[in-house]
């Protein structure tokens, strides 16, 4: 599949996370904690599959894959209990905000070469960014407990991404993360304060779903995007993510969306536009 395809696919997917994630925790369908351990079994199951249809067996080993596996887990749990409180497109903002610092981070650490449009680019999306995430006398609250959680998902999933970068397959890569993961995941959920939301069946599709398509198939896309970008570019691409989210939880989940939030999407997918096309 063409980068020019894969790349926005990818984002829609990333994007999708949030409100599923979001919905299943609003609507009372299930605890934050049983939502990310049934994502992580579900995309397990799904790229295990993929792995033996599509390259006849699983590979579990490869380079950076104790970074790979900790980060995932890192990310997936902070996520999921950070949307107890946190909207949709607010979560994540926080999200890949932080991510495009760690992920600017890692770039520079590597040496990157950034010629000027791309910290000119970087800077107009993290000013569209922070015009976003500016308190306004009826915008929403940001609890402070749960928008620290997110920003500790953030790091977590620039670690991954950059740890992705090694993989020179895709595919086997994510499966291998999921699948060390999940087991470890279901020690951590059992070891998480208890939620006193049952389990609905809407609640684990929700998981499902968000575990073997938006996430399994999501990720294993992101890996194959990741090897033909520089870090600094994946980070700046990343910021359409929040402004897909925002306007996804508007149409679907009801949120508001002011004049202030839509001149600073804009300004963060010019800032996207700058920094990545020539």
């Amino acid at each position: 599949m063409p980068l020019l395809l894969l790349a926005p696919l990818t984002m829609i997917a990333f994007a999708s996370n949030s409100l599923l994630n979001r919905v299943a925790l609003a609507g009372g369908h299930i605890g934050a904690a049983d939502f990310a351990t049934i994502r992580l079994a579900a995309g397990a199951v799904m790229l295990g599959l993929l792995c033996i249809i599509l390259r006849g067996g699983l590979q579990l080993r490869g380079p950076a894959r104790v970074i790979g596996v900790l980060s995932l887990l890192l990310y997936m749990y902070a996520f999921s209990v950070a949307y107890n409180a946190l909207d949709a497109g607010l979560g994540a903002l926080i999200l890949f905000g932080v991510v495009q610092i760690t992920m600017f981070a890692g770039g520079l650490w590597a040496s990157e070469v950034m010629p000027l449009r791309r910290w000119l680019g970087a800077g107009m999306a993290m000013a569209g960014l922070a015009w976003l995430l500016w308190p306004a006398e009826s915008g929403p609250q940001v609890s402070m407990l749960h928008g620290a959680l997110m920003a500790i998902a953030g790091f977590g999933w620039g670690l991954y991404s950059l740890a992705g970068r090694a993989s020179k397959d895709a595919l086997q890569a994510t499966a291998a993360n999921f699948i060390l993961a999940a087991p470890l995941g279901a020690i951590l959920g059992v070891g998480l304060p208890a939620s006193e939301i049952a389990i609905s069946l809407t609640g684990v599709w929700l998981a499902v779903l968000c575990g073997a398509i938006t996430s399994g198939l999501g990720y294993a896309m992101w890996y194959q995007v990741l090897p033909q970008l520089q870090a600094s570019v994946a980070a700046v691409a990343q910021l359409t993510v929040p402004v897909i989210a925002m306007v996804a939880g508007v149409v679907l989940l009801g949120e508001v969306l002011t004049l202030q939030a839509l001149l600073a999407s804009a300004l963060v997918v010019g800032g996207v536009a700058v920094s990545v096309l020539r």
